[in-house]
Order: structure tokens, then C-alpha cells, then sequence
């Protein structure tokens, strides 16, 4: 099975399946799919030697912990030093430290995600770096809207990002969802779409054009929205990932992939709940 998650496409070893004799999937490991659950799945000809550990929940477990745990240091840290909020806003010198932070931690987020969504071999230290500077870009962001907008909507979108995620992971088990090619699909180029539209707005706004699809009118609102379930969706094609992955006996480095694929979607989860709390909180 080739995943459509640009994520998780790099995976060489997930990505090379070959078929048996009975038409069924063969994946590294001598996993062998002959139906969508993978607890039926049965065990054929080992197809390669492996060194090391496999990806187990656990792995996944503790290397997201890692992942999210530095997120919320950073941004914390981040937040302390900015510096206090005075009178529902910042002083200039504390606006200027929170504009430059969050610029540079979105810039250097964004650019080891890509290098971690097309490296064929994930690493731990890039995924730690790039956990590390989107806690930088989270806290600075955290601080503007609490400043702003106040009424405890940072922590409101904390709890609310662990209850989707919660919530989320309760219904792909209990539920079975089944997630297929045009799902995947379908998810990939929202998320891309998305991007390119945050991209082409802030593009647009350096020359004065303010097209308001990431601000906090009604259009922003139903943007974040979008954004929100289609985070909710990313969730899911990791959650895929995982169980398909440990199936499949993946090497354990793989979770480290799978914590970068669930941080990614917390991450956007957040910023969007952040959003919505903050255009209802406005008078």
C-alpha cells in the first residue's frame, strides 16, 4: 500500500509491497494483507532481514510524547519571554519580541517540515528541531491572541486540541474507520491547498491586499472551520499510518515519521481552534 500522505510517502519500506500468489499484499517483515483489519492479517515468507527494533504503539507513544512535551516547553519558554501582558496588550518593545519570534520559528518550522515530509530516512534530531521551533512560533503566537483577544482562549484551545485528539482516536477504533486512496487524497490536497492559500494571503498583504480568508470576519470563520476538520482528517491518516506501520513491522525509526505526522496535526488543530475561540471572544 503507497500512502498519499506526503509524511508518509517517503516510507521506503511501507511503500514496497508486492503481491503473492493469492492476489493478497506482501509488506516487509512477511506481513501479508488479506483484509482491511490488520489483526487478520497472516504472516507469509519473510521478504528481508532486519536489524533493530520495530515500530511498536509504544515507540509511537513515547516519541510523540517527546515531540509534543518539547512543543509545549519551547512555547512556554517562549511565552515567559516575551515578557507580560499589560492592560490587554503588549508593550512595543514585547509586540516587536513576539512578531520576531514567531516569524522566525514559523519560517524554520515550516522549512524542516518539509525536509522531514520528503527525507527518505526520517531523523529524530530534525523532528526534535522542528517540535522545538514550532513551540518558538506557537508561544509567540499564544501570547499575540491572549493579549488580544484574552478570556482564557489559549487554554481553551489546548484542552480543546487534546479533546479532538482524544475524541478523534476513540472514533477510528470504535468505529473501524476504513481510510482509502480517495481519502488520502482528498486530505493531502486540503492540507496543500490550505498552505498555498496562507501563503498566497501573506504574499498578498506585504502589498497592502488584506483578503481576509485568515482573519477574523465570517469568511476567516469558516476557514478555520475547514481547517479544524481537516485537521481532525490529517488525524486520522495518522492513526492509519500507525496501525498499518507496526503491522507491517516498520524499523522503530519509523515512529519518529509517525510523531512527526501527529505533532504536525496537533499543531494545526490548535492554530485553528485558536482562531475560532478568538473570533467568537470578540465583542
Amino acid at each position: 500500500m503507497k500512502s498519499n500522505n506526503p509524511v508518509f510517502a517517503r516510507t521506503e519500506e511501507f511503500n514496497r509491497a508486492s503481491t503473492n500468489a493469492y492476489g493478497n499484499q506482501t509488506y516487509p517483515g512477511g506481513i501479508v494483507q488479506g483484509s482491511s483489519d490488520p489483526s487478520t492479517w497472516g504472516t507469509g515468507t519473510p521478504t528481508q532481514e532486519r536489524t533493530g527494533g520495530r515500530m511498536t504503539i509504544d515507540s509511537v507513544v513515547q516519541a510523540t510524547g517527546i515531540s509534543v512535551l518539547l512543543v509545549m516547553v519551547t512555547a512556554a519558554i517562549t511565552w515567559w519571554y516575551i515578557g507580560d501582558v499589560t492592560a490587554g496588550t503588549v508593550s512595543e518593545d514585547n509586540l516587536q519580541r513576539a512578531i520576531a519570534l514567531m516569524t522566525v520559528g514559523s519560517l524554520g518550522a515550516f522549512g524542516l517540515s518539509l525536509v522531514n515530509s520528503f527525507k527518505r530516512v526520517i531523523s529524530p534530531a530534525l523532528v526534535l528541531a522542528f517540535a522545538a521551533l514550532e513551540g518558538v512560533a506557537l508561544g509567540a503566537l499564544s501570547k499575540f491572541f491572549d493579549a488580544q483577544f484574552g478570556g482564557g482562549i489559549v487554554t481553551g484551545a489546548v484542552l480543546g486540541t487534546f479533546a479532538a485528539f482524544a475524541g478523534t482516536l476513540a472514533a477510528y477504533k470504535f468505529f473501524n474507520i476504513q481510510v482509502g486512496a480517495k481519502f488520502r487524497a482528498f486530505v493531502v490536497a486540503g492540507m496543500f491547498g490550505l498552505v498555498g492559500l496562507g501563503l498566497l494571503s501573506f504574499v498578498l498583504s506585504l502589498f497592502g491586499v488584506e483578503t481576509g480568508l485568515f482573519g477574523f470576519g465570517a469568511l476567516g470563520l469558516l476557514m478555520s472551520i475547514a481547517g479544524l476538520v481537516l485537521g481532525v482528517f490529517m488525524l486520522i491518516l495518522d492513526f492509519d499510518f500507525v496501525e498499518n506501520g507496526v503491522a507491517a513491522g516498520l524499523p522503530e525509526r519509523e515512529s519518529w515519521r509517525a510523531a512527526f505526522g501527529l505533532t504536525v496535526s496537533l499543531v494545526w488543530i490548535y492554530t485553528n481552534l485558536l482562531r475560532i475561540l478568538a473570533i467568537f471572544s470578540q465583542d
